[in-house]
Parts: C-alpha cells; structure tokens; sequence
C-alpha cells in the first residue's frame, strides 16, 4: 500500500475514473459496476475496484485542487502501476457559449500554478492530456451519440478571488471555463509517461450565476460517468 492509498497490490485496476469528491466515487461504484469492492479508505477517500462489462476498472476520488491530485495520482500510477486516469469533474463557463449540461474533453489545461516547475521542473504554463485516451474518448462520444467539446480549460488553484474578472491566464490560452485539478494531473502523467485525459460536466455559468442544482445533478452527470466508463473499458 502506499501513504495515502490503503488498497494492496493488486486490488487497484490498471485504469483509474477519479472523481474529486469521494462519495461521487460510491455513487459510481455502486450504481455503474459489478462486484465492487471498497479497497481503501484513508482519509475518507474511497476507492473501489468493480467490473464494467466483464473488464476491472477502479473509481477513486481525488480530492479538490493540486496538492490532492498529485498526492493521489502520483501514488496511483508509481505505487499501483496504473496506467490510464480519467479524471471526471464539474466545471465553471466563463462564457456564455457554453451551457450548462456540456461535456468538455479537456485538450489543454493552463494554470499560473507552479506545481509543475517545482514537482517536475516543468516550465510550460500550459499543459495537454497525455497519451491516446483522448481521441479513445471523442471516438466513444461519437459512438454514443453523446455532443462533446473539445477545449482548453483554466485549472485554478484559487476559488474564491478579490478581482471577479477572468484571470488573464484563462484569456491567454482561450480558456472558456476553469476547474481545480487537470493541470497537476497532466503533469504527473507527462512526467511519468502516462495516460491521463479529463471530462467535465458544466455545472455553473459564471457571468449569469446560472447553475445545476444540487437535484439536478446526480441525472446531469451520469452522460460524463458513462461516456467515461465506455471509454475506459476500450482502453483496458
């Protein structure tokens, strides 16, 4: 087992859906697989290890921000020899051109972070998905029917901020919404040499305070659970 993760060797599967909150990683595991099995629950973040259409996937939460997700993904890829993550998130739009509902297959994300420089001395402000999984994911969405959009996002280390104004990062690399944690993903794999690709679900638009409810929300995630599931088992 590693720090954070209690799960053995063995019990984590070679690909991860990493959700941030760990109770959206129960509803998945026990709503959307077979056989699952809770494999750990440090901290109070669960993972659970089931089978989706006959092939092992695991679901695990990340936690929010940068810090969290290197933690996690960083352990899962060296201590369990993982080697795809989906992270699969909600976003904010900065712009009316999207809507709530889209899904988003995250191209690029961009951060004024320095997590990368120092954990990898990596310089680059804005970094893309790593390996196949994102074309695997536009390919299943194409598959299901399922409207996706391609783009870059701004992966914030900040929520709440004194200026509302649309940080000049996000304007620099035409990001049209903001999340918490793609870039510190897509370090780790870039660093490894690993797969990893985010979805998200638009839950809030920004400039108007349109928003999901909190109702709402279970039935306007399950497209993003989905799609992917789909797309993790193709990859297996």
């Amino acid at each position: 087992m590693s720090i954070h993760i209690s799960a053995k060797k063995g019990e984590i599967a070679k690909v991860v859906l990493q959700p941030g909150d760990p109770l959206r990683a129960q509803y998945i595991a026990e709503n959307f697989l077979e056989n699952a099995k809770l494999v750990s629950k440090t901290r109070g973040i669960f993972y659970y290890t089931g089978l989706y259409k006959g092939k092992e996937i695991t679901v695990g939460a990340s936690g929010m921000g940068f810090p969290s997700i290197g933690i996690y993904s960083f352990e899962l890829y060296t201590e369990y020899e993982v080697e795809t993550i989906i992270r699969i998130g909600t976003c904010g739009a900065y712009t009316t051109d999207l809507k709530t509902f889209d899904i988003l297959n995250v191209e690029n994300a961009a951060s004024e972070s320095t997590y990368a420089k120092y954990a990898w001395e990596i310089e680059d402000e804005i970094l893309s998905h790593q390996g196949n999984i994102f074309d695997t994911i536009n390919t299943t969405a194409e598959e299901l029917a399922l409207k996706t959009k391609a783009i870059n996002v701004h992966s914030s280390d900040i929520f709440y901020r004194k200026d509302p104004a649309v940080p000049a990062i996000a304007t620099k690399y035409n990001c049209p919404a903001v999340e918490m944690e793609a870039f510190g993903l897509y370090a780790n794999a870039k660093h490894l040499g690993k797969n990893a690709a985010t979805i998200l679900t638009v839950t809030d638009i920004i400039p108007t305070h349109e928003n999901i409810s909190a109702d709402q929300r279970e039935t306007a995630l399950k497209p993003m659970i989905e799609l992917a599931l789909e797309a993790a088992w193709k990859s297996i």
